[in-house]
């Protein structure tokens, strides 16, 4: 069946247009494209404050919703079984790999920059655990836009990390470029600087041992050649429990 012959989904999708529904939401119930309903309903008027009040209704999940927010939740509790509480040693490992991705590698400079506050909040328990640090030399710089409210991302960041305001050095205001994103971080992006050359090195040195290849004996073996062990999606792991055990 060819365009001219879908006269009733064509009218079904102009009668939903009038109630203010979004064309998303058309193609959705009528079961075509959204760039079909676009064409069909571009003449189409309908009340403004109807549609407002139409989008503001919640909308059941359909399956395909229900079935992934079902499995999202599920490997979440499988990841905290898998993760369990972290011993003092997969404490550091797990920071020295999350600086190997996101901290800065040139000599004498302790940085480290997110705009999730779950990773700068891991990073200052990490840096603070296992190395000694001058409190008085911490630095915060805050990436924001313009029309966000740089006060209140500077305490929100400040009570985050532990840092007093008086600390933060200057900001760099973004100006927001509309074609680029829409979206923005509410509290912006923050850099953690430490200027110390005898920590960064500990900390690269730490990086190389773990890229170096030599601390699982797995780690450059092929795929093809390596023993599988399938974790089980309805086990539960202690923490600290091998795989396979």
């Amino acid at each position: 069946m060819g365009y001219r012959g879908k006269v009733v989904e064509r009218q079904q999708a102009r009668q939903l247009r009038r109630t203010g529904l979004p064309l998303g939401e058309i193609a959705e119930r009528v079961g075509v494209s959204k760039s079909s309903v676009s064409v069909w309903v571009r003449d189409v008027s309908f009340d403004a404050p109807a549609a407002r009040a139409v989008r503001g209704r919640r909308r059941e999940p359909n399956a395909l919703q229900r079935r992934k927010q079902g499995e999202i939740e599920r490997l979440l509790a499988e990841g905290r079984a898998r993760i369990g509480q972290l011993s003092e040693r997969e404490f550091l490992v797990a920071g020295v790999a999350l600086y190997a991705g996101e901290g800065a590698k040139r000599d004498g400079a302790v940085k480290f920059a997110n705009s999730d506050p779950r990773m700068i909040a891991f990073y200052c328990a990490w840096l603070r655990r296992f190395f000694e640090i001058d409190e008085t030399r911490l630095r915060v710089r805050l990436y924001l836009h313009q029309e966000l409210d740089l006060a209140a991302s500077t305490a929100y960041w400040s009570g985050l990390t532990g840092i007093p305001p008086s600390q933060f050095q200057k900001p760099y205001r973004a100006v927001p470029d509309p074609s680029i994103r829409h979206t923005k971080h509410v509290h912006g992006c923050v850099s953690i600087n430490y200027s110390c050359s005898p920590t960064h090195r500990s900390i690269m040195g730490l990086v190389r041992a773990l890229l170096g290849g030599n601390v699982h004996s797995g780690v450059a073996q092929p795929a093809e050649q390596r023993p599988v062990k399938p974790f089980v999606a309805s086990s539960s792991l202690a923490p600290g429990a091998e795989l396979g055990d």
